[in-house]
């Protein structure tokens, strides 16, 4: 097969360049991590969260003069309105309310506004165990990845979507430490939601590779092989830019008209689709190929077992 198609990107030839820009933000994104960190929420750290309740549309600046009418100190660290009229406000709090504060704060919203804020808590204790099942889940997650896709396809199409799929979730948590968007468990679902598209598209990508790979004669050169890779990412190419445009529409419009409460889900799954659609073609993709071209390096270089030893010459 002819493999020197007109019209299309040279994806490979530009490889060197994708690496050193996912290498760069890799090493930023630790750099910002280990100094600005990420806005975690109650869910994974001990606070309370208190839910109001009001007939009217509610402002954050009334919501926090509410609760230092209620008493001293009771100064929530964060607001999040929402509802079709901003009727509803979660008010968060680093640290767990007593007894006697949660008292206060019910009996101040009730003679307010007539409804009783419901109150929940989240324990140090709890707050680090699910951090703890949220890290799990993800190595789970790319364990059973890794394994379908090396039984599915090889071994190096297995690593390489691993290597795609962590990128593209430390991507989302630098972008997350950037905004300062709060880090709960929607958060957590968004990375996974990504991890399964990103995996579907690498893998219609590897799954085109792989097709284009059998109707090949032997490779003799890189440049063949990275004809093979760059027809099997055009040919692609359309179809990952349409699926993530529909989708991404979609969650634009929840991050817009979804209410506060699933912002942060709906950024996430913005972001991790950009992430993904990136790492299948210009990581993913790219990586296959270096680490196939040196496998096949290898194999051309093992001796030939089936040819016979040469005979000492008789003296």
């Amino acid at each position: 097969m002819n493999f020197n198609t007109k019209n299309k990107y040279a994806f490979v030839k530009h490889r060197k360049k994708f690496f050193w820009f996912s290498l760069v933000f890799t090493l930023a994104g630790i750099i910002l991590l280990s100094t600005a960190g990420l806005n975690l929420g109650i869910d994974f750290k001990s606070g309370s969260k208190v839910e109001v309740l009001a007939d009217g549309t509610l402002t954050e600046d009334e919501v926090y003069n509410h609760f230092a009418q209620a008493g001293d100190g009771y100064e929530p660290d964060d607001v999040t309105l929402a509802g079709d009229n901003s009727e509803i406000a979660y008010a968060s709090f680093i640290g767990t309310l007593s007894q006697d504060e949660i008292a206060d704060i019910q009996t101040h919203f009730v003679d307010t506004y007539g409804n009783e804020p419901s109150v929940s808590t989240v324990s140090p204790q709890v707050g680090q165990e699910l951090a703890k099942n949220a890290l799990i889940s993800v190595l789970i997650a790319a364990v059973g990845i890794i394994i379908y896709v090396s039984i599915r396809f090889q071994f190096l199409y297995g690593v390489a979507s691993i290597v795609a799929l962590l990128h593209d979730a430390f991507f989302i948590i630098v972008v997350f430490s950037i905004v300062q968007f709060e880090v709960n468990v929607p958060f957590i679902a968004a990375v996974l939601t990504i991890v399964g598209y990103s995996i579907n598209d690498t893998i219609v990508t590897f799954d085109r590779i792989r097709e284009n790979m059998r109707h090949t004669e032997d490779i003799k050169t890189f440049d063949e092989l990275a004809a093979v890779v760059d027809l099997s990412l055009n040919q692609t190419l359309t179809r990952s830019i349409n699926t993530v445009l529909t989708v991404v529409f979609a969650a634009l419009c929840i991050f817009i008209f979804g209410g506060e409460a699933i912002r942060s889900f709906a950024f996430a799954l913005v972001v991790g689709l950009v992430a993904g659609t990136y790492s299948s073609l210009f990581l993913a993709a790219q990586l296959w190929t270096v680490w196939k071209w040196k496998s096949i390096v290898r194999e051309k270089n093992k001796p030939n077992k089936e040819e016979p030893e040469d005979l000492e010459p008789e003296v």
